[in-house]
């Protein structure tokens, strides 16, 4: 028998009624016993019945079940068999899952069959609590099923259907009852809204929104107060997605923020952040960061709408921005167009057209037909010009790459644009301006060639307006009368963008701009000889003005016109030098960066490695000079990639000569101490496998330059700071000390970040020095090598002797004790020099500085002293063997401690101040000279004029092989082009005022030599940022001597006085206090902070203090960047300690709130956030400190407002209630948001020492919790463990016996958020522990995640049922929303 006719047997026996029951129903009455053993026996039976059956028959059994009570009209009959499937659930044998979803399921469960509908929820209610989460959430989803079914409009008749589903949903709903995580329903409730239009069923909307209200209190602890607000500072994102803070990732096609989970984020978080976008996007060298911000790479070729749609806003603006200017910049001389802040602003956006359409992320006829549609709606005429010369950028490079169909919305948008029926005159073309203003008739002209090319005919005629600009340029080009030469106008310019897809026309104005700068010196003829090697062809580049109106495919003609020329010349083995105008115009065309990949990507990956192959060593060693002295804003990986071919490059036989050895390591030198902090990790990061193409192989005094800069990152960075294991650095270090074993003093190692401390202190190196010098073993070798020089008397076996392998490199130490004692040298010891040759020779320059600190050390001073300087002076300046940019770089990198350390920056002060040769050197090139290349046309007769008077010589004197003409020589006599020992020795004396700083004894004569010296940063590429990292790396060691950091900054910054624009740094004030002679306290007061803050603020909304600024030759990419570095440096600077400023820059927001416009409040604080954490780490602990008192006062809770309400910033500052604890959640989200990676990794910490131990209470758990939520997914795996662990051991803190907690639900739900959305299982036995001790409201809410059994713990009523079946996580790590319902 099956088991639903057994089923239907026992139920006949309920339903079964004879005739005379029925007869006389209204007289008979049951006795209750007899009732009671009919249900017994009958509730006995199902029960065999349903034991008997596996899990499958009994599903069938409960659904034949159902069936058949469907059918029962008498409601108590109804109520009697449900209640004896309730016993069968009740007694265990059968699940309630099971049976749940059976009704669920059941076809006759319609809301018309009132009765059973009703009994059948009421029966689901009771048995409820015994189904596992995953059931109840089944049972969830079905009844939103359910609701659907029913009409809208409600009558009496289906009230109490719809009531009892609702009772249903009240039960799963319950926080009390927590039958299910409510992280799951929020979820489900939110997936809901979007799709389903009849969901939620009108009367349900009060139950779900009031359920979904609810967790408003946990997406307000994980949210970012004023996120939608903030704006970062757009920097070079060298580091790629690693080095970008998530957070400013945006959806590709929608421009939302991301955020963990379905839960109810205030509104303005969840629109599209199209300001943010539109804000990077207009940022200088923004690109990458706008790639990387909506996940766009250049393989996957992915077009984004969102940002077409923010471009041609942009050109809009920027249209608008033209109507704003003065009439007189139409017609402007060459000042106020080409430096405008209007001129510089197409300028960018022709740049960042150019990238996005040629990688396919935007449509050009796209973009064309937007703004076509968007200027309609406008009357803004002033800016068409340079509309017109932005597009046709894009068109004259692409146009043999497009169709004309995809070209021609440019023609509409033109006679828009144009709408002139009378011509317009034809413009000056001695203005630069011209070449925009003709821009509109180019474009015409190139498409009409490319309809000629495709065979089409474009049907219309050149519009009237364009007649007379087409027929200049038509007689301009047709003109073979007229010799074209480059004046000083822009008609060749001019011809090149209209006819440079007309090889026919093209050819001719090219070939004159390359004439102007090749000239017409052809190989074999003979070079001019000038004082530092040879000249040849033109000096007079072309100008930036001529350049900037070259369109973009004009430029790359003419850049491959060069790089062809170069390397044609290279392998003509001519020995010819470049011309001086051509390496200048060069260097000029590499700063744009819409020709990047025929510009410093075939510099470094081709053009460089073809010449080094030529062994074009003249070439070589110019283009090298170009690349220190001349390039702007290179990419780091462009520089690594570099510095990997300079290392290779010292190892070749051939560069084994003075000059380009100098050169090469002059050049790598550049590179380490130019890697920007947080370029540093990133870029190793890419070498881990093969770390020793970073690192020299011979040079230590560049693999120390390495660690320096390697130590200064890590310090600003934060990153690796404390642990070693698993770095980035680690192996790089390893493949220093493979190739460069060395030690370092203990002065330096206390300046380390503490990893990079333990390693140099774990992997040790004798100090030999130290010892061999205690010994006199050092003075006793140079005594006994002398005295073998003084009695040989054969010249070849001098030389034999002196440059044999395995020889003491002690040389240099005998030239200078033959100088001290006879004042000349033997001409024997210049074969010997030679034979040596330049790489060797450092190891001689090693010995030689371990020498001079002895002698000194060990000298009676007074006259000996004298005469010691003089001899080393005459061997740099009169006998040319070593250089003072390679000898004090030498001493201020070798190892000595205490007084010989000392001695070694005394020689260092005497070299640089006491003979004149330097010093006068240095001020005739300050005085003469001017940084700002790029604006000069007669640098090179200047640079003649300087090495004339100057002459710089690179073999020792007597060395009869001076002019160049002996190629094996190590001699070999190089033109130089930008060099000079000036400007070599700008990165060492960066090294050397660091190094000065790491010694307190010794501040008085680093004053002495910023006094004398500081000048020279009149030409340092980076001040600012030199300034910066110097003040940030030694904030420990200047923290008391404010007047050393005053004439730090005066000398830096100073230097540049005469250059730079009022108001390009510092502010006021602070320039009034650099100009104070007496020493006078200064104590700024807040007004001072807040007008530095204000700086910061008007600069990020597009109004920066400083005057208009070419970016393409500034060390940062944009004003943003500058203004928060100099703020910085300002502020570090500023005579009071680090407590006091950062006290006073939080009291900005604290105390100057009131000063501050209301709508403004969140950019001020986004402000003080980017600058604090752009500080030292002594600068955080103020606010730290401010946190700590901020919980301390909320140890009693004094308020009528809840916590809540006083953390909600919008509440707070828009209700002016009690904003102290709101402002100090604002802030500090904003200075974590904007705080890098190795930054974030102290969060941890933070939290467990100076948050955790001043929790007691919920209100100021509810703080904490507002403090890390945001954050959670800036944390690491294993970070994320720490702050949970924290959290819930807080949770324990607050968690008191006999208290009731106010707010559970939503503290719960920020564990539940953590679980689902990061940790999953990961911390199960972990936090088992800790919530078995918890109170039992929180027990029964937190069982799902520690998989505690209710019965255990508890006494509630969901917890007196039958155990349910615990929730399980898969993943150990969850990154989308909880999984959807059971289907």
């Amino acid at each position: 028998m099956t088991a639903e006719v057994q089923i239907s047997s026992i139920l006949n026996k309920v339903m079964k009624i004879d005739a005379v029951e029925e007869a006389f129903s209204l007289y008979i009455v049951h006795k209750n016993e007899t009732r009671g053993q009919k249900y017994a026996t009958i509730s006995e039976d199902l029960k065999k019945v349903f034991s008997s059956l596996n899990a499958e028959q009994q599903e069938v059994g409960v659904k034949h079940f159902l069936l058949l009570t469907a059918e029962t009209s008498n409601l108590s009959r109804l109520q009697l068999l449900l209640s004896l499937l309730e016993q069968l659930v009740v007694e265990s044998v059968l699940p309630a899952r099971m049976v749940c979803e059976a009704i669920m399921t059941c076809e006759k469960l319609q809301y018309q069959r009132q009765n059973f509908w009703v009994e059948c929820f009421k029966l689901i209610s009771k048995i409820l609590s015994g189904v596992d989460y995953k059931g109840v959430r089944s049972v969830m989803k079905s009844c939103k099923e359910k609701a659907q079914s029913i009409p809208a409009d409600l009558n009496a008749s289906i009230a109490p259907q719809l009531k009892a589903l609702m009772d249903v949903l009240e039960l799963i709903f319950d926080r009390n009852a927590c039958l299910l995580p409510g992280y799951f329903i929020v979820t489900e409730i939110q997936k809901a809204y979007p799709n389903n239009t009849n969901w939620p069923h009108w009367k349900l909307a009060k139950l779900l929104s009031s359920f979904v209200e609810g967790f408003r209190p946990l997406a307000q602890m994980i949210s970012i107060i004023g996120r939608s607000k903030m704006l970062p500072i757009v920097e070079h994102s060298g580091g790629g997605q690693d080095n970008l803070n998530t957070s400013w990732l945006l959806d590709t096609s929608t421009l939302k923020l991301t955020f963990k989970g379905n839960l109810p984020y205030e509104k303005d978080l969840l629109e599209p952040q199209t300001k943010l976008l539109r804000y990077v996007l207009e940022q200088p060298y923004s690109r990458d960061m706008v790639c990387l911000m909506l996940g766009l790479t250049k393989q996957m070729k992915q077009r984004c709408l969102a940002l077409e749609e923010q471009m041609v806003e942009l050109m809009v603006a920027a249209m608008e921005k033209s109507e704003e200017e003065p009439v007189q910049m139409e017609v402007s001389t060459e000042e106020n167009t080409l430096s405008s802040a209007s001129h510089l602003l197409w300028q960018h956006l022709s740049s960042q057209l150019i990238y996005f359409v040629l990688f396919q992320f935007a449509s050009f006829p796209d973009i064309v037909s937007a703004l076509h549609k968007k200027l309609a709606e406008k009357d803004l005429k002033k800016g068409r010009d340079h509309l017109m010369w932005v597009l046709l950028q894009y068109i004259s490079g692409s146009i043999q790459r497009n169709t004309l169909n995809t070209l021609l919305p440019v023609l509409c948008l033109c006679d828009f644009l144009y709408p002139e029926k009378d011509p317009l005159p034809v413009p000056d073309y001695n203005e630069p301006i011209s070449s925009r203003q003709l821009a509109a008739t180019s474009i015409w002209i190139h498409l009409l060639k490319k309809a000629q090319t495709e065979n089409k005919d474009i049907q219309r005629p050149v519009p009237n307006a364009f007649k007379n600009h087409h027929e200049f340029l038509q007689h301009l080009v047709l003109s073979n009368n007229t010799q074209l030469t480059m004046g000083s106008d822009y008609r060749i310019a001019i011809l090149c963008n209209a006819y440079s897809t007309n090889q026919d026309y093209f050819t001719r104005p090219m070939a004159a701009l390359v004439e102007t700068i090749f000239g017409s010196q052809k190989p074999g003829q003979t070079p001019i000889a000038t004082p530092s090697g040879m000249s040849n062809g033109p000096t007079t580049p072309l100008s930036m003005e001529v350049l900037d109106s070259l369109t973009v495919h004009s430029k790359m003609s003419l850049i491959h016109s060069i790089g062809t020329h170069v390397v044609k010349l290279a392998q003509s083995k001519s020995h010819l030098p470049l011309a001086p105008a051509l390496v200048e115009t060069y260097s000029r065309l590499l700063v744009y960066t819409e020709i990047e990949t025929l510009g410093i990507k075939a510099f470094i990956s081709q053009l460089l490695p073809s010449v080094f192959k030529s062994h074009a060593w003249g070439i070589l060693y110019t283009l090298l000079e170009m690349f220190s002295y001349r390039m702007h804003h290179i990419q780091p990986h462009y520089r690594v990639q570099l510095l990997s071919h300079l290392h290779s490059l010292a190892a070749v036989p051939q560069t084994n000569q003075v000059q380009l050895h100098l050169c090469v390591e002059s050049t790598a030198l550049r590179l380490i101490t130019g890697l920007g902090s947080t370029e540093v990790q990133p870029q190793l990061s890419r070498f881990t496998g093969e770390p020793q193409v970073l690192v020299s192989v011979e040079s230590e005094e560049l693999n120390r330059a390495f660690v320096l800069t390697l130590a200064r990152a890590i310090h600003v960075t934060r990153s690796g700071y404390e642990s070693l294991s698993g770095t980035w650095y680690k192996t790089v270090l390893k493949a220093i000390m493979t190739n460069t074993p060395h030690s370092w003093a203990n002065h330096t190692l206390a300046c380390f970040p503490p990893a990079l401390n333990e390693f140099f202190q774990t992997n040790t190196v004798q100090k030999e020095n130290k010892q061999q010098l205690k010994h006199f073993t050092l003075q006793k070798a140079v005594e006994e090598e002398y005295r073998n020089w003084a009695s040989m008397t054969n010249e070849n076996d001098i030389i034999a002797h002196f440059t044999v392998q395995g020889t003491p490199p002690l040389f240099l130490c005998l030239l200078w004790k033959m100088i001290l004692e006879t004042d000349r040298i033997s001409p024997i010891a210049y074969k010997i020099l030679e034979r040596i040759g330049a790489r060797p020779l450092s190891a001689h320059l090693r010995k030689f500085c371990d020498y001079l600190v002895y002698e000194f050390a060990n000298s009676g001073g007074g006259q000996h002293v004298n005469k010691c300087v003089d001899a080393i002076n005459d061997m740099m300046w009169k006998y040319n063997i070593i250089t003072i940019d390679r000898l004090v770089l030498c001493l201020a990198l070798r190892t000595q401690e205490g007084s010989e350390a000392q001695v070694c920056f005394f020689i260092i002060q005497l070299l640089l101040l006491k003979a004149a040769e330097f010093r006068n050197r240095v001020q005739e090139f300050v005085k003469e000279n001017s940084p700002e290349h790029w604006k000069q046309s007669n640098w090179h007769e200047k640079h003649l004029a300087y090495h004339r008077k100057y002459p710089e010589r690179f073999a020792p004197d007597g060395n009869m092989d001076q002019a160049g003409g002996n190629s094996s020589s190590v001699y070999n006599t190089l033109p130089v082009y930008f060099g000079n020992v000036c400007l070599r020795f700008l990165p060492v004396f960066d090294i050397v005022i660091h190094r000065f700083l790491e010694i307190p004894p010794i501040i008085k004569s680093l004053e002495t030599l910023l006094e004398h010296l500081g000048c020279l940063y009149k030409f340092h590429d980076r001040p600012i940022s030199y300034l910066y990292n110097t003040l940030h790396y030694f904030e420990h060691k200047l923290r008391d001597k404010a007047s050393l950091r005053r004439r730090l900054v005066s000398a830096v910054i100073g230097s540049l006085r005469d250059i730079r624009p009022s108001g390009w740094s510092l502010s006021e004030p602070y320039q009034n206090y650099l100009r104070q002679t007496d020493d006078k306290p200064w104590n700024p007061e807040l007004d001072y902070y807040i007008h530095l803050v204000e700086r910061v603020v008007d600069t990020l909304n597009g109004k920066p203090p400083i005057p208009p600024t070419d970016w393409r030759f500034n060390e940062f990419p944009n004003a943003g960047a500058h203004i928060l570095y100099v703020t910085c440096v300002e502020l570090m600077a500023v005579p009071a300690t680090p407590s006091v400023v950062a006290g006073f820059l939080l009291d900005v927001v604290f105390k100057g709130y009131p000063m501050i416009p209301v709508k403004d409040m969140e950019l001020w604080i986004n402000a003080v956030g980017q600058v604090l954490a752009a500080l030292p780490d002594a600068y955080w602990n103020e606010h730290h400190i401010r946190l700590t008192q901020i919980l301390e006062s909320m140890k009693v809770w004094n308020y009528r407002n809840t916590p809540f309400q006083l953390f909600n910033f919008k509440e707070c500052h828009d209700g002016l209630l009690e904003n102290k604890f709101a402002y100090s959640l604002a802030v500090a989200h904003s200075l974590w948001h904007h705080s890098g990676v190795g930054q974030m990794s102290f969060f941890p910490r933070f939290i467990k020492e100076h948050i955790q131990p001043h929790v007691q209470n919920e209100e100021q758990l509810l703080f904490a919790c507002h403090l890390i939520g945001p954050f959670l997914q800036r944390c690491k795996p294993e970070q994320l463990f720490e702050v949970t662990v924290c959290l819930r051991e807080m949770l324990e803190q607050v968690d008191k016996p006999g208290d009731q907690l106010k707010y559970m639900d939503p503290v719960c739900d920020l564990f539940y958020h953590i679980k689902y959305m990061y940790l999953g299982d990961m911390m199960k036995s972990e936090v088992e522990g800790i919530f078995r001790k918890l109170s039992p409201a929180l027990q029964v809410r937190l069982r799902f995640i520690a998989h505690l059994n209710p019965d255990e713990n508890t006494a509630t009523g969901a917890a007196s049922t039958p155990a349910a079946v615990t929730p399980t996580a898969s993943a150990p790590v969850s990154t989308n929303p909880p999984p959807g319902p059971v289907n």
